[in-house]
């Protein structure tokens, strides 16, 4: 991972972007704080979130309240030290109702590759079980299954 530092080219930003989407389908907060600085900013809907501590104390709750939680991102654009996302995840919460969450994410990142800033945009659509497109085993999104772009999302 120590190529995936700034500056950005095309491959390195959409490797970037990959491996954070394997990072959060982990569902492990532990292993995705360490891809933030120690004292990383986030901004997440309406909460704001500060260094490591808080991202895995906000990734727990996440994850207990979204369950079968799977991601998919995909790059938008990059600059030398920044990277543009959107992504959709579906998830389900403990009555059994699915929803489908749309976002945008500016990331920025120090020069060893660690994301420093993350201002996260998300709105939440209801969906019908059947509606769902994420059906790989949870973990991470095998290679062959369809992009965003892919699924017309």
């Amino acid at each position: 991972m120590s190529s995936l530092v700034p500056p950005f080219t095309l491959e390195t930003a959409t490797r970037k972007v990959r491996l954070a989407e394997d990072g959060w389908n982990s569902r492990d907060p532990e292993r995705v704080s360490l891809v933030y600085t120690p004292d990383s900013r986030w901004r997440n809907r309406a909460e704001f979130v500060n260094g490591r501590a808080e991202i895995v104390a906000f990734l727990t709750r996440k994850w207990a309240k979204e369950l079968d939680y799977r991601l998919i991102k995909e790059i938008w654009a990059f600059t030398d030290d920044r990277i543009a996302v959107r992504f959709a995840y579906e998830w389900h919460d403990d009555s059994g109702n699915w929803f489908r969450s749309y976002g945008n994410e500016n990331w920025e990142f120090d020069a060893a590759g660690l994301m420093q800033r993350r201002f996260a945009c998300i709105n939440d659509l209801p969906i019908r079980e059947s509606e769902r497109q994420y059906h790989w085993p949870l973990g991470r999104r095998p290679d062959d299954h369809p992009g965003l772009s892919e699924l017309g999302l």
